[in-house]
């Protein structure tokens, strides 16, 4: 297991200690060390969990923090095939002072974890198998995970239940969220991913076993244990054993980008220190005789990313389709009756801090630069700027415009098309637009910066401009979307749906009424307020809506005690909605919301 132990090895070892004593007065001491080195048993950091599955295949993944001498999956009737696995170390997983580990690290620390990954071909459609995996250590010693069940992708015409989702981020609801699903609907067939797995894509614990109890994988493996209290009550949650049977399917959200790479600032630090990769290239064609007088293009291509962004930790830890011109960062797949489009539709997060005086140290703001960085341009974060380009004319908007008019895509049953970024919604992160920040400079009469703001012109909204027409065009049925952490909806008139239903483990609550956004004052554009700023009326839930102070159904759910998830029904071509009251953890789960996905008797050639 390594040196990060959680609180269960702990007390495991000190068990093993005492009885380990106790054999030392009864047995041989030639005896002692094999049996001190039951200790602290070996573990897989990760239960198994599945990814890519194809019409006869599906890989099976999992972690250790050992490199091991043989990782092999066993599947079939009585585990009697075997296949080896892929080993591969990440790159950038790394610990600092503000890990949630048992064990205390006071400065930045590699940390190190092995990837296995394993190809099981032959299957037939539809139909799971056992298996499980084990991991051999150098000593020889044999660790395995329980019996699992995998298939490869469902044959058309085969109901499915997807959990929809997003936005976990370690918040105090998810583990509560996971074990509810399970709790009523059972076990489900894939999982849909909006963005934000976690909060800083390169500190290991919070995807493996932060010490909160409810790091990404134990809390949809099943394996969390994270404690609650609500008015005077403690409840512990585990979570939701869904992943090591179900695929999982992920679109990059703001917090899977870490910013410019350091080996002495923070995690934190460094996730919030991206900087447009247009800047890193202005730097580099500075100086690059003094970084690369050899033009070698791989140490250029290493610098600009050290010196930008990246998702290298989320890219080596999934596995997704490769074969779009972003490689994994967005791709298709028919899974069942679905054709699902993930687009990379993300941008930095700046802090909403409405004056250059208000931004503290460390932060930097979506209007402002920080007074004290005004004549420091390598300190500027350059606004709430965009990772990947989607706008009109780029790369991967002409690659979604192709996979919009595949024949994969147009004869599908249901046409999904899932980001992070919201196009509508009721929360605060749809303002500003979405789009690339003007830069304005304000200097004094002798040349001096005196104000570095940005704004962002509402009509040049990358996704409302430029993608929603797609989609709409294309008859796309749900657009699902997170990054708000709330849950509303929407419908277009031409029937496409909206969905975010990220209020799984708190919420930054919905702008309606009275609570107004932050918004900038006397700037050049238009910044909503209130509502959602492109116009669409939120649906009200239709079954069981909560209210506001004056008994009105409300057309979100925004709580922080009220967790929420979605389903979607294949087999019915119905999402259902549901809610559970942390505050109440004997309450049951309500289903407040349901719709179809397609409307009934329309014709495929009614959408285009």
């Amino acid at each position: 297991m390594g040196k990060f132990l959680t609180r269960r090895h702990f007390l495991a070892s000190v068990v093993s200690v005492l009885a380990c004593q106790a054999i030392a007065r009864l047995f041989p001491s030639r005896l002692i060390p094999r049996v001190f080195a039951m200790v602290v048993p070996p573990q897989l950091l990760t239960d198994p969990f599945l990814q890519l599955p194809t019409k006869h295949s599906v890989r099976v993944v999992w972690f250790t923090e050992f490199a091991g001498l043989q990782h092999t999956v066993h599947y079939g009737e009585g585990l009697g095939q075997k296949v080896g696995a892929k080993t591969t170390l990440l790159s950038r997983t790394r610990e600092d002072k503000d890990s949630h580990l048992e064990t205390s690290v006071t400065q930045l620390t590699r940390r190190l974890i092995w990837r296995h990954e394993a190809e099981v071909t032959g299957l037939l459609t539809g139909i799971p198998v056992p298996y499980q995996v084990i991991s051999t250590r150098e000593d020889g010693e044999a660790v395995q995970s329980e019996i699992f069940t995998l298939s490869a992708s469902p044959k058309p015409g085969q109901p499915l239940k997807i959990l929809l989702t997003s936005d976990h981020q370690l918040k105090p609801m998810v583990a509560a969220n996971y074990q509810k699903v399970v709790e009523t609907v059972g076990k489900v067939d894939a999982v849909f991913f909006a963005g934000d797995l976690i909060n800083v894509p390169d500190r290991a614990s919070e995807w493996f076993d932060a010490s909160t109890g409810n790091a990404f994988f134990p809390v949809l493996q099943g394996r969390a244990h994270y404690e609650m209290e609500r008015n005077g009550v403690k409840t512990t949650y585990v979570g939701g054993a869904l992943i090591q049977s179900a695929p999982l399917f992920a679109a990059i959200g703001n917090h899977e980008v870490m910013g410019r790479f350091s080996t002495a600032s923070s995690l934190h630090s460094q996730f919030n220190d991206a900087v447009p990769l247009t800047k890193a290239k202005e730097w580099y064609e500075k100086n690059s005789k003094t970084i690369n007088p050899t033009n070698d293009p791989v140490i250029q291509d290493a610098w600009l990313k050290n010196h930008s962004f990246n998702v290298d930790t989320y890219e080596e830890i999934f596995t997704f389709p490769e074969d779009s011109p972003g490689g994994k960062k967005y791709y298709a797949l028919t899974f069942g009756d679905v054709r699902l489009i993930v687009l990379y539709i993300t941008n930095i997060w700046r802090t909403y801090n409405l004056t250059a005086n208000e931004i503290t140290a460390n932060e930097k703001g979506r209007y402002h630069e920080q007074e004290a960085d005004l004549n420091t341009p390598k300190n500027w974060g350059y606004g709430q700027h965009i990772f990947e380009p989607i706008g009109e004319g780029s790369p991967q908007y002409n690659w979604l415009k192709q996979e919009l008019n595949r024949p994969e895509f147009q004869r599908a049953k249901y046409r999904v098309v899932m980001f992070h970024h919201p196009p509508h919604t009721l929360g605060d992160n749809i303002v500003p637009a979405y789009t690339d920040p003007v830069q304005v400079i304000e200097r004094d009469t002798d040349g001096r910066i005196k104000a570095v703001r940005y704004e962002y012109p509402k009509q040049a909204d990358y996704i409302i401009r430029d993608v929603v027409p797609l989609l709409e065009a294309a008859g796309t049925h749900l657009v699902f979307f997170g990054h708000s952490h709330l849950w509303n909806r929407f419908v277009s008139p031409s029937g496409t749906h909206y969905l975010e239903s990220s209020n799984v483990g708190n919420s930054y609550g919905a702008y309606v009424g009275d609570r107004k956004r932050p918004i900038p004052l006397n700037y050049k554009e238009e910044y909503a307020a209130t509502g959602d700023p492109y116009g669409l009326e939120p649906i009200v839930p239709t079954i069981a809506p909560l209210q506001d102070a004056s008994g009105q159904p409300v057309p979100y759910i925004a709580s922080n005690n009220i967790t929420v998830f979605s389903i979607f029904d294949t087999g019915s071509g119905t999402i259902s909605s549901y809610r559970f009251d942390t505050q109440e953890p004997e309450s049951a789960v309500v289903k407040f919301d349901e719709f179809r996905v397609r409307r009934e008797n329309v014709l495929d050639e009614g959408w285009k």
